[in-house]
C-alpha cells in the first residue's frame, strides 16, 4: 500500500488524488491536507463570483473526495501543526499543491499606502475566503486603477462595475455586495505595461465587459495597431484584440461608469497624504524583444483604489527550498526531495488554466510510481491521525465539510447558490 500526503486541496490537489488513483489502484490511500475547513481552494475563493458554471468542476473533485482511499484532512497548517519533515517519515509522497496565493508587490513607492491592495486579498474579500473578510477597500473617491493585462484585472474591473442585480446568481459574499453597491468610482483604469497585441485576456472576459448595465468599455484608437497586423495573431487573441476594437467605437456618454484601458502605461509611484490620491504612470514603448521601457514621459491618475493584478507568488513553507526569483517551490520537473514533490502553480508558478493541472497531476503520479517502486510500509494516515491527536487539532472531515456547505445554502439569498461563511469558527461551528 503506498502512502500520498497532498498538501492543498485546491485543482492541483484533486486531480493528482484522481490520478493517483489511476496510477495505483485500490493499492494507494490519499489524504489531502488543507488548512481551511473547506475545500477546492481557488474554486471557492478565486474564481470570480459570477462564473458559477467554472465552479461547477468542484463536481468532479466531490466524487474523488468521496472515494473510498481519499479523505479530506481540513483545519490543518502544515508548518504548525505538522511538519513537512514528519509528514516525510509518515508517509510515501508528498506532494505540495498549495498554489500560489500570495500577491506579487507592485515595488514601487507608494505601494504600502493605504488604498492598495492585491488582486488575491480584494478577491479574497469578495469571495469571503477568511483572510480577507475584513479588507474594507477603498470604493469611493476619484476612481479605480486596477494594474494589470490579464483575465484577474478584468474580473476586478467587471465586478466593481457590476449593479447588485448583475450579481443575480452568483456567490459574492453579502458583505462585498452591500459594499460594492455603495461604491462612487466613476472611472476604472486598466494600466497595461504593454499594447494590445500583448494582452493575457481571454474573449470570453472582454466581451463580458460590453454588457454591463451602467459601465463602458473604452480603448484609445491610437492605442491599437494597424488593423491588418491582426492576421498573425493566435486565434484567441485575435478574438480579444477585436473586442478592444469595438470598444474604441463605444461612445459611453449614456453610462455612469467608464472603464478606461490606458496601454503602454506603467505605474512608477503612488501618491497621497496617508492615502492614495494619485496613481503616477510613465509612458511606455516596447523594444525589438517585446519589453516595456519607460519613455520618461509620465501623467497623473487620480484614484483612491489601486488593485495590483501582476501574478501571485507561492508561500516558502520552512524545509522546503524555495526559488525566490520565481515564487515557487524549487522543483525539477515536480520532484523537491526524495519524497517530496510540488504540483500545479508550487511547481511552475501561476500560469496556466485549471484544467492545466490535470496533466501536471497525472505527471507526478508517474513520477511517485517511478519512485517507489515499492511497499516501504510507512504509517500513513494512521500515523498522521495519531500525530494530530496528541496535538488536539480540530481536524475537519469531508462529511464535515458537508455539512457546512449544507448550512451555507440555506443561508443563501434568493437566487444565490451559497452564502459563504468568511471566518473559521464560523465554519467549525455549522458542523452542528
Amino acid at each position: 500500500m503506498r502512502h500520498v500526503a497532498i498538501i492543498g486541496s485546491g485543482p492541483a490537489g484533486y486531480y493528482t488524488a484522481e490520478a493517483c488513483q489511476k496510477q495505483f489502484g485500490d493499492q494507494v490511500r490519499v489524504d489531502i491536507i488543507d488548512r481551511l475547513p473547506v475545500p477546492y481552494g481557488l474554486i471557492r475563493t478565486g474564481v470570480a463570483p459570477d462564473h458559477q458554471s467554472i465552479k461547477g468542476v468542484s463536481r468532479r473533485y466531490e466524487a474523488t473526495a468521496l472515494s473510498d482511499n481519499v479523505r479530506f484532512v481540513g483545519n490543518v497548517t502544515v508548518g504548525k501543526d505538522v511538519t513537512i519533515a514528519e509528514l516525510v517519515n509518515l508517509y510515501d509522497a508528498v506532494v505540495l499543491a498549495t498554489g500560489a496565493p500570495a500577491d506579487r508587490p507592485l515595488g514601487i513607492p507608494g505601494d504600502d499606502l493605504p488604498g492598495v491592495v492585491g488582486s488575491a486579498a480584494f478577491v479574497g474579500w469578495y469571495n469571503g475566503h477568511p483572510d480577507f473578510a475584513d479588507l474594507a477597500p477603498v470604493l469611493s473617491g476619484p476612481g479605480a486603477v486596477i494594474v494589470g493585462a490579464g483575465n484577474v484585472a478584468l474580473d476586478v474591473a467587471r465586478v466593481l462595475a457590476k449593479t447588485g442585480a448583475e450579481f443575480a446568481g452568483s456567490d459574492i459574499v453579502g458583505h462585498a455586495l452591500d459594499s460594492l453597491g455603495g461604491a462612487t468610482h466613476e472611472r476604472i483604469t486598466i494600466l497595461a505595461r504593454r499594447g494590445p497585441h500583448q494582452i493575457a485576456m481571454t474573449p470570453k472576459e472582454l466581451g463580458e465587459l460590453g454588457h454591463l448595465e451602467r459601465a463602458a468599455p473604452h480603448v484609445d484608437p491610437a492605442d491599437l495597431p494597424p488593423e491588418a497586423d491582426d492576421a498573425p495573431l493566435e486565434p484567441g487573441l485575435r478574438k480579444s484584440v477585436t473586442h478592444l476594437r469595438n470598444f474604441a467605437t463605444v461612445d459611453g456618454a449614456d453610462k455612469p461608469i467608464a472603464i478606461d484601458f490606458d496601454f503602454f502605461a506603467m505605474p512608477v509611484a503612488i501618491e497621497g497624504d496617508g492615502k492614495v490620491e494619485r496613481v503616477i504612470v510613465e509612458r511606455t514603448a516596447i523594444d525589438a524583444d517585446g519589453r516595456a521601457n519607460g519613455t520618461g514621459e509620465t501623467y497623473a491618475i487620480p484614484a483612491a483604489l489601486v488593485v495590483s493584478c501582476i501574478g501571485y507568488r507561492t508561500p516558502p513553507i520552512d524545509g522546503v527550498p524555495y526559488d525566490a526569483k520565481l515564487g515557487r517551490f524549487a522543483n525539477d520537473e515536480g520532484r523537491i526531495a526524495p519524497g517530496l514533490y510540488a504540483v500545479g502553480w508550487a511547481r511552475r508558478g501561476p500560469t496556466g488554466t485549471i484544467g492545466t493541472n490535470r496533466p501536471d497531476g497525472f505527471m507526478i503520479a508517474e513520477q511517485i510510481a517511478a519512485d517507489t517502486p515499492d511497499d516501504y510500509g510507512k504509517e500513513g494516515r494512521a500515523g498522521l491521525d495519531l500525530l494530530l491527536r496528541d496535538r488536539n487539532v480540530d481536524v475537519v472531515t469531508f462529511r464535515d465539510w458537508q455539512k457546512i456547505e449544507a448550512a451555507e445554502t440555506a443561508a443563501a439569498r434568493d437566487g444565490s447558490p451559497r452564502e459563504k461563511f468568511t471566518s473559521i469558527d464560523a465554519m467549525l461551528a455549522a458542523r452542528g
